[in-house]
Parts: structure tokens; C-alpha cells; sequence
């Protein structure tokens, strides 16, 4: 997800569907077929390790981040306290990052200067730091596991790592070897993913985490545009190796129809509605919708602006009535934007009506974690 591209690549949709607005409605009303409440499956997709029911997505690594991801701030994300009991919560942790916060970009359209294998690598590296992020994760587990805080059958949490786009035509991205990559060539681009994932795989084995498992990358380019022709060689390194290849393309976003030809087995569908109060409620319901008829997963979206002094809270709830009414919650994997920490902040907060929003979201988790 992206917490810029968030705001600029639904501008940008918003630009482009209204002048396409009659061609696109006329090639969804082909699509369309009536989806009955209780229908809403996932197609018969192939899956290589166990897929997170409840999916989070942890943004870290930019020079511009504040938030320290360290073994606190990651509590309110492996349990919530409910009637005195201490229950689990998310499954699966989706760690990505879409700049280094010093002028370049992890995928193309976030800044003018793509990423190079050195900005590549310290993002692996921020990752695995000790005390950070995927480390912290671990380590606050093992506390709970050795105090015995939950009682209740613990699975290790599935770990997702993104992948950096190779964009197109970079030159200076760095060596492989002694040789210079150059991503205006097809192979260079393959060779440059190929050399992260084994790295990143290398790093994870290294660390010997004992509640954590590796089970995934995920595509940070939220559109085909720039690797239709090029994911599909990735999805093939990642499956050789035994894992899934995880995608979460923006509302109408290029190619998103596509995505078992695009090489993708694990995809969810970004709604964009919490971001802009002139989005209608209608396309929560025609995200659903579409989820259906092309087999996608969901996700829940919010931010900062979720909480009661912001006023946006209603918006969430409106992804938690829709999702309930088409029956998401019962049938699909749900991946959870939250911007910075939004979900961290609605946890702390002692307004009313955060409380009853984070309960609500908490519940519903809680409930789908234990039908696994």
C-alpha cells in the first residue's frame, strides 16, 4: 500500500476514470455477474506455505519514518486483552517500504530517482536489525511465550517481505558480480529481483527466528504497467523456492483483472474509499464485487485520521458493514493498511469511541482467528 501513493495514485485514478468513466462501466457490465451474499469463495488458487487470514502491513525503512518498530509498539499487534484474557491477533506481518526518505524511490512514481542496490540491500538490513522490525517481532513473542500470557494454541506469525520494483531504464542501479545492470534490459531486472529474494531468504535463515515464518514476497509496483511482462519471471523464482507471491493493486488499478496471467497467487483489492470523503459508499460494494468475480482477496484501509479527534472513524466502520454484509469476513484473507500506526494509536487511545471501533475491528480478528 502507499501511504503517498495513497493519495496520489488515487488522484490520479480519479483523473483517469472520469474521462474513461463510459468505456470502463461498459467492460465491467460484461464482467458483471450477480453475486449473492453467500457465494463470495476464493478461487482454487495454489498456495506453497500457510496464507495469513488477517495480513498487516508494517511500513519501515525511510529515512523519513518516526515510528520505532521495537518489541512495544508491536504488542497491540500480536494480542489484544479482552474480559481479562489475552487473545491473538493478526497471523501475518507484511513488511515494505516505498522510499528511502533521501530522494528515491522504491517503485516508480514515488520519487524522481529510482532506488539502487545499495538502498535496496540497507532496506533488507533495516529489516533484520536487531531490535527492529522483523527481529522485534520475534522477540516480543517469545516473551509471551515463555510468560505464558495466552493460553491458546499459538501458530507462528507469516512473515511477507517486499519486493523493490527494478524500474525501467535505471542505469545506475549497481553491479552484480562485475557486471553493471542495466534495467532498460529485461534480464538485468530479473537478475537484480532474483539476487534481493535470495538475500533477503539468506538473511531470514540467518536469524533463526523461532516464531516467525518466511511465506512470501510481495509486488510493491501496485500496477502491471511497468511489469506485465516481467512478474511473471519473478513468480517464478519465488515458487521454485517454495513460496507465494503476494499483490495488492489499487482500486481499477492497470491489469488488476489480470492477475494469475500477471504470475501473482495471493492478491487483495484495494477498496480506496477511506482516503477521500467524495468516494462513494458504493464502490466498498463494488470492491467486494469485483473480488468476487476475479478471485481476489480484500483490504481494510485507514489511517491517522481514523481516530475520534480526526472524525474519519465513520469511514472504517463502513469497511467493517460492507465487508460483514458481502460476507469478507467469513470467506476471504483480509490485508490491513493503516498509514503510520493508525491501528497502534486506536489500541492507546481512551476516547469512547475509539475504544468501541478498535473492539469492533479487534473482535472480528479475534473471531476469524480462531476459525483457522
Amino acid at each position: 500500500m502507499k501511504p503517498l501513493c495513497k493519495l496520489s495514485s488515487y488522484l490520479l485514478f480519479i483523473l483517469i476514470i472520469t474521462a474513461t468513466m463510459g468505456l470502463h462501466s461498459i467492460s465491467y457490465e460484461e464482467d458483471k455477474e450477480v453475486v449473492s451474499q453467500g457465494e463470495m469463495q476464493l478461487e482454487n488458487v495454489k498456495n506453497h506455505k500457510a496464507v495469513p487470514k488477517d495480513l498487516v502491513l508494517i511500513y519501515d525503512g525511510g529515512a523519513h519514518r518516526s515510528i520505532k518498530w521495537d518489541k512495544d509498539h508491536f504488542s497491540p499487534y500480536i494480542y489484544s486483552t479482552k474480559e481479562g484474557k489475552q487473545k491473538w491477533l493478526f497471523d501475518g506481518f507484511l513488511f515494505l517500504e516505498i522510499k528511502d526518505g533521501n530522494g528515491r524511490g522504491f517503485a516508480s512514481g514515488y520519487e524522481k530517482l529510482a532506488a539502487r542496490k545499495i538502498e535496496w540491500e540497507n532496506l533488507l538490513h533495516n529489516f533484520f536489525r536487531e531490535n527492529n522490525a522483523i527481529d522485534a517481532l520475534n522477540a516480543r513473542i517469545e516473551d509471551l511465550m515463555k510468560n505464558k500470557t495466552l493460553s491458546n494454541k499459538y501458530e507462528k506469525r507469516k512473515i511477507v517481505i517486499t519486493i523493490p520494483e527494478p524500474i525501467p531504464n535505471q542505469k545506475d542501479w549497481g553491479k552484480l558480480g562485475n557486471r553493471e545492470l542495466d534495467f532498460s534490459n529485461g534480464e538485468d531486472r530479473i537478475a537484480a529481483c532474483k539476487w534481493y529474494i535470495e538475500y533477503a531468504e539468506q538473511l531470514f535463515k540467518k536469524a533463526e527466528f523461532e516464531y516467525l515464518e518466511l511465506v512470501g514476497f510481495y509486488w510493491l509496483a501496485e500496477e502491471a504497467t511497468n511489469s506485465r511482462d516481467l512478474a511473471k519471471h519473478i513468480a517464478d523464482i519465488v515458487y521454485q523456492k517454495g513460496y507465494d507471491f503476494y499483490w495488492i493493486p489499487y482500486f481499477n488499478s492497470d491489469g488488476y483483472q489480470e492477475w494469475e496471467r500477471l504470475g501473482f497467487n495471493q492478491v487483495y483489492y484495494q477498496p480506496n474509499y477511506f482516503f477521500n470523503e467524495n468516494v462513494p459508499y458504493s464502490q466498498l460494494e463494488e470492491a467486494c464485487k469485483r473480488a468476487k468475480i476475479h478471485g481476489m482477496n480484500m483490504e481494510v484501509e485507514f489511517d491517522e485520521r481514523v481516530l475520534a479527534k480526526n472524525g474519519w472513524g465513520y469511514r472504517l466502520n463502513d469497511y467493517l458493514d460492507v465487508f460483514t454484509q458481502y460476507e469478507v469476513f467469513d470467506s476471504l484473507n483480509i490485508a490491513y493498511y493503516q498509514g503510520g500506526d493508525a491501528f497502534f494509536r486506536l489500541s492507546q487511545s481512551q476516547e469512547s469511541s475509539d475504544i468501541a471501533l478498535y473492539n469492533r475491528l479487534t473482535d472480528m480478528i479475534i473471531k476469524r482467528q480462531k476459525h483457522q
